[in-house]
């Protein structure tokens, strides 16, 4: 069995969507897991119905505590040997179930599968992540939080960081996996990602540089034998890595930047 486990934080408007593709999976041994994290909106309703209307569906209510809060409680109760998660304003393909459970049956070795990534909503073309390697994958998130892993694994690392307020499902990916660990990337377009209008993550950035910052320095604590292991020489190595330069010039390079980073000296010089 496969357990897909879904958190939803007033996410009513389109949870039912993202219910409606794990029903319609040609694969049918598997069990959705919702986790009402809180909400204030219908998520109550909508869980309490459809975990009626079908067994497979469960609803659980908790308080507000994080979407790895709510992950970490959805695996508790999960039954699968297998864990996806699904967040509610995304959804997926028909095979995805499928696909996931043909993979680890033909490589028990595989710690983590996952697939290419199509956007909806406000944005309609591919989010395609970098391939992967496990020290690419120490500076570089190289899969979407829809991918899927064994419920021991899970156990055997802790589950997801719930001191993480963000990028939660790279700082998992990061323990989850080693550098012998097997993973499959499935080359076919299976996990829909509902773009918004400002999605949490670049919204953040836009409001608040400093978290977004904070968030990479405390993934980086979280793990610092990790990255010491891989990079004794961080500096040198930061120079050297086309990605990740690229990545800090495009920071860099925003208007938005650029005026954070005068008003932050400003308030320096100012003594503020």
């Amino acid at each position: 069995m496969i357990s897909i486990i879904t958190p939803s934080y007033n996410k009513g408007a389109f949870l039912e969507e993202a219910l409606n593709s794990v029903l319609s999976q040609s694969f049918k041994d598997w069990e959705c897991i919702i986790i009402d994290d809180g909400s204030t909106d219908n998520t109550r309703e909508i869980g309490e119905q459809w975990a009626l209307n079908d067994k497979r569906f469960k609803y659980y209510y908790k308080k507000n505590g994080g979407v790895s809060s709510a992950r970490n409680y959805a695996i508790t109760k999960a039954s699968g040997t297998y864990i996806l998660p699904l967040d509610a304003d995304d959804n997926i393909h028909e095979d995805y179930l499928s696909k996931i459970v043909y993979a680890f049956q033909e490589n028990p070795n595989l710690k983590l599968v996952s697939s290419r990534i199509q956007k909806f909503g406000y944005a309609h073309d591919e989010y395609v992540l970098p391939e992967y390697s496990y020290k690419r994958l120490l500076y570089s998130n190289c899969f979407s939080h829809c991918s899927a892993f064994k419920k021991i694994d899970w156990e055997r690392i802790g589950g997801y960081d719930e001191e993480i307020p963000s990028l939660e499902d790279w700082e998992f990916w990061i323990r989850l996996l080693d550098e012998k660990s097997e993973v499959l990337k499935i080359q076919e377009l299976l996990f829909n990602y509902r773009k918004h209008k400002t999605n949490s993550l670049s919204n953040r950035f836009y409001s608040d540089p400093d978290f977004y910052f904070e968030m990479y320095d405390l993934v980086y604590k979280k793990n610092k034998i990790l990255y010491d292991a891989y990079f004794p020489r961080p500096i040198i190595a930061f120079q050297h890595r086309e990605e990740l330069l690229a990545f800090n010039n495009k920071i860099k390079n925003t208007l938005v930047f650029k005026i954070y980073t005068f008003l932050k000296k400003t308030k320096k010089k100012l003594g503020f």
